[in-house]
């Protein structure tokens, strides 16, 4: 079985579009989801730089036409085994089940995005930090004493921690024992209590949505869980924007569903890394480039 990934934000890289846009499917498809937002997805992907593109509004949209337009490159007219995304990366596996179509995932992604970068805003400072290494027990005990979230559990020895600006500082400047923390570039703490008014945009959004069961094995960052209805994959993705990403779960459950091969739609390469420590000894192919396209259909072939 192979599972299709989709990569989540901070995945983004200046230049990132400029090689994809040399083929004419991915150009095309590029193109009429430009049409579903108002973010210049092909100038986002190809000229604007490293801060600019950090910007959740940008960031989000411009991940998730990625995601999308490589996938179809990748699959053509082939279902995966399963398909699955971290944080926004879930509305392009939803596109990519055929939850929802590719146009309403761009719709939905970009009021997310705009939606996250408000309620961020309009919070007091926060921020989140990545903690990789140390007991986890020592760590998330750590998180709650400072009044942190996990707000990714990614499985490998990496969480990464959320909340007020103050407590990420303290956590930097005491780290749990035999622990790295590195505060990440964003603009504050999603998947925490702090973006419920985010929540409330997409829902409003997602209600006049139109959903389909999916077409293969869809999973939840919730819970790891299976999604059966389009209703619940879309209500899942809704309240995932205040609620922590448990990545963990989805890669325990990857194994009991059986993956025997792993693909990261582009920008690829956070997702495989983190499999590489969690699913080893499963090949996986990370499209970085459309150089990736022929290894990653052979690895499709075979395990298909």
């Amino acid at each position: 079985m192979i599972a299709v990934l989709c990569p989540g934000q901070g995945a983004q890289t200046p230049g990132m579009l400029a090689p994809w846009l040399e083929l004419d499917d991915v150009a095309s498809t590029l193109g009429a989801l430009s049409e579903a937002t108002n973010v210049d997805l092909i100038a986002h992907g190809t000229t604007s730089d490293a801060d600019t593109i950090r910007d959740t509004a940008v960031a989000q949209p411009l991940l998730v036409a990625t995601a999308i337009a490589t996938g179809r490159a990748l699959l053509g007219d082939t279902t995966p085994g399963l398909v699955a995304g971290h944080s926004v990366g879930e509305l392009g596996a939803a596109a990519l089940a055929g939850v929802i179509s590719d146009a309403e995932a761009i719709r939905l992604v970009t009021v997310r995005g705009d939606a996250m970068a408000a309620a961020a805003a309009g919070a007091e400072p926060t921020s989140m930090a990545a903690v990789l290494g140390g007991d986890e027990a020592e760590v998330l005990a750590r998180l709650e004493a400072l009044g942190l979230t996990p707000a990714n559990m990614n499985g490998g020895g990496q969480i990464v921690a959320a909340g007020a600006k103050a407590a990420i500082e303290a956590l930097l400047a005491d780290a749990p024992t035999r622990a790295r923390v590195i505060e990440l570039q964003v603009a504050g703490a999603f998947h925490t209590s702090y973006m419920a008014p985010a929540v409330a945009a997409l829902e409003a959004a997602a209600s006049a949505t139109v959903t389909h069961d999916p077409a293969t094995v869809l999973l939840s960052n919730a819970d790891g869980a299976t999604v059966t209805t389009g209703a619940d994959a879309l209500a899942r993705v809704v309240r995932q924007v205040a609620s922590p990403v448990r990545w963990d779960l989805c890669q325990a459950r990857m194994l009991e569903l059986g993956v025997t091969g792993i693909i990261e739609v582009a920008p690829g390469g956070v997702l495989t890394g983190l499999a590489k420590r969690s699913l080893k000894g499963i090949p996986a192919v990370a499209l970085k480039s459309p150089d990736d396209l022929d290894a990653a259909k052979a690895l499709l072939e075979e395990h298909a």
